[in-house]
């Protein structure tokens, strides 16, 4: 009796510990085997209702820790605007780790996977980094900026635990009057394809590695050609121009190793994308490839037959057309019963639902969410770092598009007595970063930190500048340099962004823009939209414009190229309307723009030293003030001229060839006798030309006096000072031009 105990007690420790091991260890947790077989032993543990639940993706508002366990739930989303209480980094983290703790608290212990709208930035999340808007990075014609941005935005999410973004959007906006035509990197299947870099960024080498995300391409396929720019409509084109327009991104996004694809839902000639077998099963994953998983937009299932609450025979045709995900944000409930009474009814084959886990699950593993399923909290202190907005702000002015600027008005002199600010738009980081920022329609005001254009023209200027912002101009006047007038668009997001009416400027930016007009001072025109708009009635009145788009958090970068640090090199990624009747405009249809696509002009590099030179455009100063002018072709005069006072010109061409004499306009009522003087590189440098000051018999009768020059050739920074005479104000100038 004892020998058989003790025999029973060996072959029970032999025997006990190994089957333990064994069932501790499965294939698919063991991270040394390759994704395939985890993947296919976990799919062979896995219930009809797990299956389902990997399938289906509610709204975190929706679903608690406990239905996350219960209903096996595989994803939750967060909309636009949704999220943890205080918004913040680490109360997103803590949220997101919550939720993976209930997820993993399941039998197998899959892992659910946590997807967000990070179109411009982390956008849900105060503090966060808010970069240009994709129409904005359309127009930097900068791939590789577009990387280093989704890499900035991966570090962001992660920092937040968050593992799915729902961006890029690939869609290639037709018509102006859509309202997601910013979501668009612009009007040619190239402007999106070249930008397929994002994914990249996001991405990463591989989705192991730290701070790497799933990546979206969306929304497949059409979205950007609807009749009429309906959101949600019809494309109504063949389908050689289906694919000749609207595909090339999504190919080279496959071909870039994007994770997930997200259906539109807008139709093609009449049957809704969400039901659309062909495209999305046999264009999609068969003939292009497609080896990731397939998600459907915002309950654009309840589409598919036109009527509201969607139904069983809406569930299985989206599957079955090829859908592996369905984001039914509040009725998943109602979603996982119709999914299991169709799968158990013999209309959804097993085989569907299976590819369906299988691309689901490889992405989890890809992303290392077995072995590390809970925030990577050494990213949370890169949301809005200092890095991430210096990018950001290098992404505005890059984005900058500079289209008028009548006698070089721009760019603006730092050392400018006076400089005014208006519009809307000039101190309202919500205005300048549009829709999709902390909330889904976008706000107005202090919606998260950042720089607006007003504080990055405030830090732009010399401390001995006077910086007069007035949200509708009131008090502006002739004496100052340039009146900034920010105006343009108020956020907006999807459908509700539309414009099948006008697409020009509001009442209030009228308004605002004709009382600046009216005192004569030059306009300069920021217009921050998220299209262009119809604005040639106005155009004529304004001295400069420049495209500013939806730059987001780093205003200052609008105000980097107002007054000159970096040179606007941004091009249209959109064709300029002449009038809104002309929508759709686009490259190549016959149509006269305002301004064609890929336009875009840049500052000087030098100045003609023998074309008429306005004295008010200069870019630095001491001691001179302009005023309104009343001499022929005269907006403003540099005024206040006395000894010792300057102002300067940058990049002066005077050619290989010395002039042989200088035009000054001049006007003055100064009994003092005092001169002034041109000279090179310096208020003491080489002098060129001396030009008296005497009398004109007052300070606004104009004459045009020529003196003798000499000795300049090249380029140079040329100087005009007020020398001599007996003190007091010496004259007003208007323009001056050398000759040979």
């Amino acid at each position: 009796m004892r020998k058989f105990l003790a025999a029973a007690l060996l072959l029970s420790a032999a025997v006990i510990p190994t089957g333990t091991a064994a069932a501790a260890d499965p294939i698919y947790k063991d991270p040394t085997q390759p994704v395939p077989a985890r993947v296919a032993d976990l799919l062979g543990r896995m219930s009809l209702d797990e299956k389902v639940g990997q399938m289906t993706q509610a709204e975190r508002n929706s679903a608690s820790f406990a239905d996350l366990t219960n209903f096996r739930i595989g994803s939750l989303l967060s909309g636009g605007g949704s999220a943890p209480s205080p918004n913040n980094a680490t109360s997103w983290a803590n949220m997101y780790d919550d939720f993976q703790r209930a997820a993993i608290a399941t039998p197998l212990g899959i892992p659910m996977i946590y997807g967000v709208d990070a179109v411009h930035g982390h956008n849900n999340v105060v503090g966060a980094t808010i970069f240009p808007h994709n129409i904005g990075l359309g127009a930097t014609r900068d791939p590789g900026l577009v990387q280093r941005i989704g890499r900035a935005t991966a570090e962001e999410v992660s920092g937040t635990g968050i593992d799915w973004d729902f961006a890029p959007c690939l869609c290639v906006a037709r018509n102006d009057r859509w309202g997601r035509t910013y979501e668009s990197f612009g009007e040619t299947p190239q402007d999106a394809t070249s930008m397929t870099t994002m994914i990249t960024g996001l991405q990463g080498s591989k989705l192991s590695d730290s701070g790497s995300v799933l990546a979206t391409a969306k929304h497949y396929i059409g979205d950007g050609g609807t009749t009429n720019g309906t959101d949600q409509g019809n494309t109504q084109v063949s389908e050689a121009e289906l694919r000749a327009t609207h595909l090339p991104p999504f190919r080279d996004a496959i071909a870039k190793g994007v994770g997930s694809v997200m259906i539109t839902y807008s139709s093609w000639n009449g049957v809704k994308l969400h039901g659309h077998k062909y495209l999305i099963t046999d264009v999609l994953k068969n003939e292009l490839g497609f080896g990731g998983l397939v998600v459907s937009d915002w309950n654009a299932i309840d589409q598919i037959d036109g009527q509201a609450g969607f139904t069983a025979a809406e569930v299985r045709d989206s599957i079955n057309a090829g859908l592996d995900m369905i984001m039914v944000p509040t009725a998943w409930r109602q979603f996982i019963t119709y999914l299991k009474q169709e799968v158990q009814a013999g209309r959804v084959p097993m085989s569907r639902i299976d590819d369906a886990n299988r691309r689901i699950l490889t992405k989890k593993f890809e992303l290392g969410l077995f072995e590390k399923p809970l925030t990577d909290r050494s990213y949370t202190p890169t949301v809005g770092n200092a890095a991430h907005r210096a990018l950001a702000r290098e992404a505005v002015r890059k984005s900058q598009v500079l289209l008028k600027n009548q006698n070089g008005v721009l760019p603006l002199p730092k050392t400018a007595s006076k400089i005014f600010v208006a519009g809307k738009s000039a101190d309202n980081i919500g205005y300048q970063s549009g829709g999709w920022t902390i909330s889904w329609q976008g706000g107005s005001g202090p919606v998260t930190p950042g720089t607006t254009v007003l504080q990055g023209i405030r830090s732009a200027v010399s401390t001995s500048t006077t910086v007069t912002y007035n949200r509708n101009g009131t008090g502006v006047d002739g004496t100052y340099q340039a009146a900034i007038a920010v105006v343009g668009e108020t956020p907006y997001t999807e459908g509700a962004g539309d414009r099948p009416g006008g697409l020009g400027l509001d009442a209030e930016d009228i308004a605002t823009l004709n009382t600046l007009r009216a005192t004569g001072v030059p306009v300069v025109v920021v217009l921050v939209s998220g299209r262009p708009l119809d604005i040639a009635a106005q155009l004529p009145q304004w001295h400069s414009l420049v495209a500013a788009w939806l730059p987001g958090t780093e205003g200052n970068g609008v105000a980097d190229v107002l007054f000159g640090d970096y040179r606007p090199t941004g091009t249209l990624p959109f064709t300029w309307m002449q009038s809104a009747s002309q929508q759709p405009i686009n490259v190549g249809d016959g149509k006269a723009p305002l301004f064609p696509y890929g336009f875009g002009t840049q500052f000087p590099a030098t100045q003609n030293a023998y074309a008429l030179i306005g004295a008010s455009y200069y870019d630095e100063q001491r001691g001179t003030q302009v005023e309104r002018c009343t001499d022929s072709g005269c907006g403003q005069n540099v005024g206040y001229l006395t000894p010792g006072d300057y102002v300067a010109y940058a990049d002066v061409d005077f050619g290989a060839t010395p002039p042989t004499s200088v035009t000054t306009r001049i006007a003055s009522g100064s009994t003092a006798n005092g001169t002034l003087q041109y000279r090179l590189d310096s208020p003491t440098g080489p002098l060129v030309a001396t030009v008296s000051a005497a009398s004109t018999g007052g300070w606004q009768t104009w004459t045009s006096r020529t003196a003798a020059a000499s000795g300049a050739t090249g380029v140079h920074r040329l100087y005009l000072v007020a020398t001599g005479g007996t003190g007091g104000d010496l004259a007003n100038v208007n323009w001056f031009q050398f000759a040979r």
